[in-house]
């Protein structure tokens, strides 16, 4: 009885609280605007409208942004939901799956090269991206048999391509793709009816489908086998519920732009309450959705009061990523057991010898390093070059090389030198393959102290790189205070990385667009560039950590090999585990904290070239060490020549460069271990 009486309680809370929940949180949102309208106002214009501009105001624009945002939170929630069932995959959405950046990605592709795709409001191409993006993130990541770690990073290398090409969209035809930006980051602003109309029967459509099927996902969620002894064709429930899905991320996404973790978040709080058969966890899923998107819009206008709109996305972010940290957490020991990600690290090596395999990636650094001073605007000019160095030439000729090309090369060489060994030193210390400065969070904490330090408190450059290292070290600080409740198992601390990445981001996001700074110049600064870096980056930020910290490591670089044996068998030998992994990883934050202050955020290298080393010398750090650092710095060279020569005149930012090279290769990866 009290059970029953505990049950109805639940329900109204949850179905009526939230309805409740719903009206007033619409009602608050219409009450926000430039202009005060007064709540009896309000009242009459939707109860008794006349002809004034108060009543047209609350009609027009306020009304449809509330009505947008409700639908747009109810369609993403619902579509979590059957993420999360399909993959199995507590932490699937459309955000983290990656399916945000495919839709995107493809709507902004359109624009640019088929406009004519884009009618009505481009759903059929966003539809098209999405679809497309959730396959290969589930093939890639291992169909039914992916673990949800593999799947969420398979997510998040998707979304890494995918926004490294919009963002090559972004920067060359900025304006065909004006306006994109703000869209981009989500944003409920409605100047009409129109986006409400046009989305409101394809999410009838998608919901009614998926409750429809609710029954049939009951039966999915006991597995795949025990569906199929029930008589489910197993494979058309899926189908028809991932493109439900997908179809209400679509239209969502054609509206008000990809809007992340609602879909998250949402779906869970639900779970939280109690529910697991599908058809109340949908509708109080759509409900909440709403709820969560809308006080995240009221959340944006009251941060910023002027009104200049914050993207609602980097709000949802912002709410979303902790929550998402907590669900990591919470769920470590049922959900994800000890799985060991190194599996993806690159266990086959040709066991070349360092005497071979040494002096053949120097060799390649001098002739990259040679074929870049050479080439510019004009084509390869290797006479001219030459003249430059020894010969008699004009000081035009030798100022461009001697002063333009030479130092940004030798930036971009110790740059990725210096992320390189950044990358193997965390993931030596975390004994985690997927460790990496980008992925764990440190290289976005230092773009959010970057960025504070250049638009907030508004001081001289010259702080810049020391707003970096503070940005840097709080991250850090935070990652590795999540990692000791998590014990730092590998598979937990990436996905903790994951969140706070996704944080500093919104950060970021909300700071671009409050700083007016342009379009091209904020997408060329946050994807890392080499672009105009001479030698005062490299006085002032490279040279230090290899003078100092390089050789440091050098000498401690055996601990990690000792790190490696586990920390029982440390502590064995005499090693004071926590001390160490302390110590190594603080150098290895500074070492990420100069690079971002010299080039931006660059990410993959300090993911890729400790896993190309290990393929080529096999697992012992004192090897690992030369080499890595050799093919960090010269995937960065080569990512430099291809950023100049590629599309020249116009230059592509060298850690988009970067990405779409790193992308395919760690994905690559991540199919052939699967």
């Amino acid at each position: 009885m009290r059970t029953t009486l505990q049950k109805s309680i639940v329900a109204v809370l949850t179905f009526g609280g939230g309805t409740a929940l719903l009206f007033l949180l619409t009602f608050i949102h219409i009450n926000q605007g430039n202009v005060s309208i007064p709540a009896a106002t309000v009242i009459d214009a939707i109860l008794k409208p006349t002809d004034t501009l108060a009543h047209h105001t609350v009609r027009i624009l306020r009304l449809p942004r509330a009505m947008m945002g409700i639908l747009a939170g109810g369609a993403l929630a619902v579509a979590g939901v059957v993420l999360q069932t399909v993959t199995k995959n507590p932490l699937s959405s459309a955000s983290t799956l990656g399916i945000h950046s495919g839709t995107y990605f493809a709507v902004v592709a359109s624009t640019v090269f088929f406009p004519v795709a884009l009618f009505g409001n481009g759903v059929v191409v966003a539809f098209l991206g999405g679809i497309g993006t959730f396959l290969i993130v589930f093939i890639l990541s291992g169909g039914n048999r992916a673990s949800p770690v593999r799947m969420v990073l398979a997510g998040m290398i998707v979304t890494f391509l995918f926004s490294s090409l919009t963002s090559v969209l972004q920067i060359f035809y900025e304006n065909e793709t004006a306006g994109l930006f703000l869209w981009g980051s989500g944003t409920l602003i409605q100047n009409d009816w129109s986006g409400v109309q046009f989305s409101y029967p394809f999410v009838i459509v998608g919901f009614v489908v998926i409750l429809a099927l609710s029954f049939k996902l009951d039966t999915l969620t006991l597995g795949d086998d025990v569906a199929i002894a029930l008589g489910q064709n197993v494979n058309v429930v899926k189908f028809t519920s991932v493109v439900a899905a997908v179809l209400l991320t679509s239209v969502t996404v054609s509206v008000v732009g990809p809007i992340g973790f609602v879909g998250l978040v949402a779906p869970h709080i639900i779970k939280l309450i109690g529910y697991r058969k599908h058809v109340p966890l949908v509708i109080a899923s759509f409900i909440w959705g709403g709820n969560v998107l809308l006080m995240a819009d009221i959340l944006a206008r009251i941060i910023d009061p002027s009104f200049s709109e914050l993207p609602v996305g980097a709000i949802t972010a912002l709410i979303g990523a902790p929550w998402l940290i907590w669900l990591v957490l919470r769920m470590k020991k049922t959900q994800y057991g000890e799985e060991n990600t190194s599996v993806i690290a690159g266990k086959m090596t040709a066991g070349m010898p360092l005497r071979v395999i040494l002096p053949i990636l120097a060799g390649l650094i001098v002739i990259v390093l040679f074929v870049n001073l050479a080439s510019g605007n004009y084509g390869f000019e290797p006479v001219l070059m030459y003249q430059a160095f020894f010969g008699d030439t004009n000081d035009f000729m030798k100022n461009l090389v001697l002063d333009l090309r030479l130092p940004r090369a030798i930036v971009a060489l110790t740059s990725g030198m210096i992320l390189a060994v950044s990358g193997l030193i965390f993931q030596g210390v975390l004994r985690n393959p997927l460790a990496d400065p980008s992925v764990i969070g440190i290289t976005s904490g230092a773009g959010v102290g970057a960025l504070l330090t250049m638009f907030v408190f508004g001081v001289s450059a010259f702080w810049i790189p020391i707003g970096a290292m503070v940005g840097s070290f709080v991250f850090f600080m935070v990652v590795m205070l999540l990692a000791i409740r998590a014990k730092f198992q590998p598979t937990i601390l990436a996905l903790l990385g994951i969140g706070v990445s996704a944080f500093g981001s919104a950060i970021i996001q909300i700071l671009v667009v409050q700083s007016d700074l342009g379009v091209a110049a904020a997408l060329t600064w946050l994807s890392g560039t080499t672009y105009a870096k001479g030698w005062t980056e490299f006085t002032h930020y490279l040279l230090w950590p290899i003078v100092i910290i390089f050789p440091l490591i050098g000498l401690r670089i055996s601990i990690l090999d000792t790190l490696s044996l586990g920390d029982d068998t440390a502590k064995g030998l005499g090693l004071r585990v926590m001390s160490s992994r302390f110590q190594l990883a603080f150098l290895a934050t500074i070492l990420a904290a100069f690079s971002v202050a010299a080039v931006g955020a660059i990410g993959f290298i300090g993911l890729i070239a400790p896993h190309v080393a290990r393929l080529i010398v096999g697992p012992s750090n004192r090897r690992l060490l030369p080499v890595t650092l050799l093919i960090g710095g010269l995937l960065l060279l080569v990512a430099d020549l291809f950023s100049r020569t590629l599309l020249a005149p116009n230059e592509i930012p060298s850690g988009i460069i970067v990405a779409i090279i790193g992308a395919p290769y760690f994905l690559w990866l991540m199919k052939r271990r699967s």
